[in-house]
């Protein structure tokens, strides 16, 4: 069976997110494949981000395969499609770690990079890097 990811949240009752507005209801989108999903969320983040009490989130589905581990991948890109590293800078793969000291250190990365609108950082599996050839073995 292979996983899929769907896009869950709303409007919470405060920024606790672990309750959802009087009146709200969870709102699901999905399901994707891993990059339809993350294009779903950077969507929805993005028409509601002056909207403090509103989160989503990607939650996936199927079978666990971070076998291996997991790895934070990426690194300043040539545009805001993020699919080409810049020249000059190599695609940073750091890992393995277990998943949520590979958030962690997502987090990290992601709040020292903010300010740069071409650096992005993304949680893979070994998988994953492998498919996309930035893994060898």
């Amino acid at each position: 069976m292979a996983r899929t990811y769907y896009v869950v949240g709303g409007e919470y009752a405060d920024t606790t997110f672990t309750t959802l507005a009087p009146g709200q209801s969870e709102e699901t989108f999905g399901p994707f494949e891993e990059r339809q999903a993350h294009e779903c969320w950077r969507a929805l983040t993005g028409k509601t981000v002056d909207n403090a009490m509103v989160r989503y989130f990607i939650r996936e589905t199927g079978p666990e395969t971070g076998e291996g581990g997991w790895y934070v991948v990426g690194g300043e890109y040539t545009g805001t499609d993020f699919t080409t590293i810049a020249a000059g800078s190599p695609a940073q793969v750091l890992g393995p770690f277990d998943r949520q000291t590979a958030l962690a250190t997502w987090r990290d990365l992601t709040g020292r990079t903010v300010d740069s609108a071409l650096t992005r950082f993304d949680l893979s599996t070994e998988a994953e890097l492998k498919r996309r050839g930035l893994l060898v073995g």
